[in-house]
């Protein structure tokens, strides 16, 4: 099986370009902040649904001293908030929020990014490079 084709790697790669296009799009958010009536906008995360059962190991207890692992993946919530901030020019971008949505989008990128260099580390690790 090529490293492509394992599902756990293919969705945190899937989850870096999303990051990468969430930023241009959070980046056009703030130079159209003085724009009359241009409205914020942002993505919609990724959906794993069909993949997760996939990606998903059972762990098992193998020695009666260790402890019982809990499996399948964690659920992620979208928490919208939605803020209708509008200047009289008609415009709804908030620098404030804007800068949130980025710093947070940065922080997440840069998680999804060690993850993937360290399941590749354990991959060359496991077949002994």
């Amino acid at each position: 099986m090529p490293i492509t084709d394992i599902p756990i790697l293919s969705m945190l790669r899937t989850r870096m370009q999303w990051h990468q296009e969430r930023q241009q799009v959070l980046a056009e958010n703030v130079a159209n902040a003085d724009t009359p009536n241009y409205k914020p906008r942002d993505l919609a995360p990724p959906n794993f649904e069909r993949e997760l059962p996939a990606a998903s190991l059972a762990l098992v207890q193998t020695e009666p001293g260790h402890i019982v692992g809990q499996g399948g993946g964690s659920q992620f919530e979208n928490a919208s908030n939605l803020r209708y901030e509008v200047r009289p020019g008609g415009n709804g971008v908030t620098h404030e929020d804007e800068m949130m949505k980025v710093a947070a989008n940065q922080m997440d990128y840069e998680a999804v990014t060690s993850l993937y260099m360290h399941s590749l580390s354990m991959i060359k690790l496991a077949i002994g490079r």
